[in-house]
């Protein structure tokens, strides 16, 4: 088996179809699995994908672990030489699969890469393509220097939007919406780290896999679309939670060590104080 197509699924069974669709209707001559985990989703998508997709294999939970847990079991019973993390929310093109796997295989010394990533409005979903959440790099991105200075790498060091979205690099870190993973990397690193639940667990098993020697890749020579929860309505408590509690969990895990301790308050400050005022804004949005 080539590669080990890895979707997790909770309450999102139109989009998981299609998803499931454009994977099946690929033109390539390597040979995959798909692995399907369902997390208590309610809308009966284990019903519709047992219907249409019976080649398909499925694990249902009885409760939502999360987006590393979930991940984490499929591993666990794939056969494939790469692990494919794929969102439930996207759609492949035709030769994804083709070239992304074609690279790899010419690549020994990558352990992990991505392709290209766009909205549906065309518009290219920066995640794709990131470095590390540094101190600094976290800085400059919240505060909008970013923004301010879009052709300056010092302050574009967590998005990289000084590089050209159309050109082939190493980076630090891919996304977990499409993320092709060497099983001889997951072997050398672990899986996913279970203490994130549903953000975060990318960018720490991008930096594990880069810290072990792997080269981390964004290979744009191809591309899938994301249909990303970017919607104005009200968002969960939990989600917002989540997000924040991720930042700190990484930093904690990776960087607290490094950093003075005036540095980690800061760190500790800005998180908190993101936290207020994403929570306020959600409260302004519609509750539909």
């Amino acid at each position: 088996m080539d590669v080990s197509i890895i979707i997790v699924n909770y309450n999102t069974r139109e989009l998981t179809l299609q998803c499931l669709q454009s994977v099946f209707t690929s033109t390539t001559s390597y040979s995959y699995e798909v692995i399907l985990i369902d997390n208590a989703s309610r809308d009966h998508t284990l019903q519709a994908v047992a219907e249409q997709y019976p080649q398909v294999t499925r694990i249902a939970n009885e409760h939502n672990v999360g987006f590393s847990r979930a991940n984490n079991q499929g591993m666990r019973i794939a056969n494939g030489r790469y692990v494919l993390l794929l969102n439930s929310d996207t759609v492949v093109q035709i030769d994804t699969l083709e070239k992304m796997l074609k690279f790899m295989d010419e690549h020994p010394a990558v352990g992990a890469s991505g392709c290209k990533i766009e909205l549906p409005d065309g518009s290219l979903d920066k995640a794709c393509k990131r470095g590390f959440p540094t101190p600094s790099a976290s800085f400059y991105y919240a505060f909008g220097f970013s923004k301010l200075f879009p052709d300056t790498p010092r302050f574009n060091q967590y998005q990289l939007g000084h590089l050209d979205p159309d050109q082939q690099y190493p980076i630090d870190c891919l996304v977990g919406a499409f993320m092709l993973v060497r099983r001889e990397a997951i072997e050398q690193v672990g899986m996913l780290d279970e203490e994130f639940f549903m953000y975060g667990e990318d960018i720490d098993w991008c930096y594990r896999i880069k810290q072990a020697g792997w080269v981390n890749y964004y290979y744009p020579l191809t591309k899938i679309i994301h249909y990303k929860g970017a919607s104005s309505r009200r968002k969960p408590f939990k989600i917002i939670y989540e997000f924040h509690r991720a930042m700190i969990l990484f930093h904690n895990k990776h960087y607290r060590q490094k950093y003075t301790w005036p540095i980690n308050l800061i760190v500790y400050a800005g998180v908190g104080l993101k936290f207020v005022i994403s929570l306020l804004s959600n409260k302004l949005r519609p509750a539909r």
